[in-house]
């Protein structure tokens, strides 16, 4: 796969991330829609519930992103790399003509 398209990946990544800490779901959002099947479930309190959509609220966004950055860095130099081995290949090319 080329770079190019493993930077816009990255970059998705972490767009997906960034719209995931604006305007991700709530723990109260998902409590309203869950609580019935909780019950069912037997739980008998959502506290729970709640603080574990906190910690993937808080968590999971900011990895995504950090991968998103990560994946971006790496492609981007791997593109760099890729064009300067190039332009050296053309310089040896002319220097045996």
């Amino acid at each position: 796969m080329h770079p190019v398209v493993k930077i816009l990946i990255g970059v998705l990544l972490i767009v997906a991330g960034v719209y995931w800490i604006l305007y991700g779901p709530s723990a109260s959002s998902l409590n309203a829609r869950l609580a019935p099947y909780l019950a069912l479930l037997g739980a008998k309190s959502v506290a729970t519930w709640n603080d574990f959509v906190l910690l993937l609220n808080g968590g999971l966004p900011p990895l995504i992103v950090l991968i998103g950055i990560f994946i971006v860095w790496l492609e981007w130099d791997e593109w760099k790399i890729e064009r300067e081995l190039a332009a050296e290949e053309k310089k040896e090319k002319r220097r045996k003509r």
